[in-house]
């Protein structure tokens, strides 16, 4: 007698079948208005700074300002290695660029004094505080104006300066901050991808400019040019070796924090040193192999003042003229200029004319503050003491409004530098997730305050390699990609679908809907970057950034399902909710599959008989 079939294991068979097919369907209703971003319920005038004091200065500031550990030590390391090169380098474009009117000391000063000043009384210390591209562009924009008005540029500056505190303030008090909360995951992570591709050019060797590790191998470079005529200067040696310091520093700082995970060394305590120490031993490790082993090969060093003065040095007493260049043959600078402004030196309608490009000022501090402050404050990151967006862009510009009232250049949040602030301060599980920050003020304080004691000692910042700093950007860039969803969807184009690592969007969604929803954030990354390294349209970029925003509220929709964009592009709390429903709803149909075998399409009376 045959054996009877196993309908049983069929039916299961079926059921597994079916419910795999539930995991791609019947997702449009299980939360309503899934994908949706509201705009917040607005505060009434002045509130939401008060709110915003009370939140985080009010709260946790004697705790912020009392907990140093080691980790606190070796962050503010990290964080005083990472803004000497931008703020050198910002510093000598903004020479280039103002006929030295603001140049490296400006620099260096306007970033030691807001940075002491916002980690004392900033509302969100998590974020750290730098010149960027962006400013420099619209510093140059307004430069070119003044000049074709025949004004001087820092009195125009200083007057922009003032209406952009005005902005400011007006902004903060009506609580207009909440607009850059309809943010989401997908402007987010264009802007931090952006950023983090400019430190990765600037590491390896941007295209767009000049710097970069294997820029040395042009003989053509600058660094190559103050040699020439020296018979013993080998142009490949030196760009070979600044090509091993510079990747050398990147994989030995990867090799050092490893080892927080690792079963070397005899204790978490040990290992953690490591970890937390990693950039600075590595800086360290490589000046000292090029100090001591290839002390004859020039590599380049960090362009650094000899004095702590302005650095426009006066051809004459009225201090219009900059010596050398505009008086040859003069052997001597009469002085320097002053460090405050000279506002009244300007027409009587510039100081209302200036109300114009301080639109432009303000949007970019309001966008470029806003995203980043976003990004970090991100749910799941964990971070508890609360944000101050409004209060918070009330101080940005007050602190830009001094600066331009002393001829220093304006400072925003930084993403990049924010983003490795943020992750040496986390705790994190073996897989990358973060389980609890420490959220402290002494870091920036200490690494600002620190740069700013480097004014008095300028000659030591000399002995720092260029090279070996770039591999510190190299680290800051490359360690920033493995946390933005944008890249590691990027990264699925070239992987195996049946190996993609499990998270909701891969889980739900079909392959395809996925890449196209990838393609259009890299069409609006390639439009956001295309407009930035343009030099006749750069100013656009803080414009082409906030267009991310109304792409996402109203062209995305018309792509995509709301579930779909919910798990892509939802809050933490919001995708948990979603997949919570997926859940219940997916083990509801397998008990009723089981209960009632007409839930697979069959009738009683097909069923055979056991």
């Amino acid at each position: 007698m045959s054996p009877k079939p196993d309908h049983d294991s069929d039916n299961e068979e079926e059921i597994e079948d079916l419910t795999l097919d539930m995991m791609k369907e019947g997702n449009d209703d299980l939360i309503e208005n899934a994908g949706q971003v509201h705009l917040a319920a607005s505060q009434a005038w002045g509130r939401g700074v008060v709110a915003d004091i009370r939140r985080t200065i009010g709260t946790h500031w004697f705790k912020e300002m009392t907990n140093f550990n080691q980790k606190t030590v070796a962050v503010a390391c990290l964080i005083f290695i990472s803004i000497i090169p931008p703020t050198l380098a910002f510093g000598a474009s903004y020479g280039k660029m103002s006929n030295n009117r603001v140049g490296a000391i400006e620099t260096i000063l306007a970033t030691s004094w807001v940075g002491v000043a916002y980690s004392l009384i900033g509302g969100m210390p998590m974020c750290i505080i730098g010149s960027t591209g962006p400013a420099l562009a619209l510093s140059t924009a307004i430069k070119n104006i003044s000049e074709s008005a025949g004004m001087e540029y820092l009195s125009f500056n200083g007057w922009i300066s003032i209406w952009l505190l005005f902005y400011c303030v007006a902004a903060g008090f009506f609580d207009l901050t909440r607009y850059v909360k309809l943010a989401t995951r997908f402007t987010d992570e264009i802007f931090a991808l952006l950023i983090v591709a400019i430190f990765v050019m600037d590491a390896v060797g941007d295209p767009f400019s000049p710097s970069g590790i294997l820029r040395y191998f042009d003989d053509e470079h600058r660094s190559h040019a103050i040699h020439e005529g020296d018979e013993d200067y080998e142009y490949l040696t030196v760009a070979l070796l600044s090509t091993i310091l510079g990747f050398g520093t990147t994989a030995l700082i990867f090799f050092f924090r490893s080892f927080k995970f690792s079963s070397f060394f005899c204790s978490d305590n040990s290992r953690s040193l490591v970890h937390d120490f990693a950039v600075t031993m590595s800086v360290l490790i490589w000046t000292l192999v090029k100090e001591f082993l290839f002390p004859n090969v020039n590599t380049e060093g960090l362009q650094v003042p000899d004095k702590f003065e302005p650095s426009f040095q006066c051809c004459d007493a009225e201090c219009t003229k900059f010596w050398p260049t505009e008086c040859e043959g003069q052997e001597a600078p009469v002085g320097t200029r002053n460090w405050f402004v000279d506002l009244f030196s300007v027409p009587s309608w510039a100081p209302f004319a200036a109300a114009g490009p301080a639109i432009m000022a303000f949007l970019l501090c309001y966008l470029d503050n806003g995203i980043t402050w976003h990004l970090i404050n991100h749910k799941h990151h964990k971070l508890t003491h609360g944000e101050a967006y409004n209060y918070d862009l009330c101080l940005s510009g007050f602190f830009n409004c001094i600066n331009g009232l002393m001829g220093l250049p304006w400072l925003v949040a930084t993403t990049v530098p924010c983003i490795i602030h943020l992750n040496s301060l986390a705790d994190k599980d073996a897989q990358g997730n973060f389980l609890y920050v420490q959220e402290t003020r002494l870091t920036m304080f200490f690494s600002h305050a620190l740069l700013g004691l480097c004014m008095l000692f300028l000659g030591v910042l000399k002995l720092l390699p260029l090279p070996v700093l770039y591999g510190v950007f190299l680290f800051m860039g490359l360690s920033s990609l493995p946390g933005i969803q944008f890249w590691n969807r990027f990264l699925l184009f070239f992987q195996q679908p049946s190996r993609w690592p499990e998270t909701v969007f891969t889980k739900y969604m079909e392959k395809g809907r996925i890449h196209k929803y990838t393609i259009i954030q890299m069409l609006f990354f390639c439009g956001v970057f295309g407009v930035m390294n343009v030099k006749a349209i750069s100013i656009a970029f803080p414009f082409m950034t906030f267009l991310c925003i109304p792409a996402r509220l109203f062209f995305l929709p018309k792509f995509f399902k709301g579930w779909e964009l919910c798990v892509l592009d939802g809050e933490d709390d919001q995708i948990e909710e979603w997949t919570q429903a997926k859940h219940d709803s997916i083990r509801g149909f397998s008990f009723r599959a089981n209960d009632d075998p007409a839930v697979l399409g069959e009738d009683d009376e097909d069923i055979p008989e056991v």
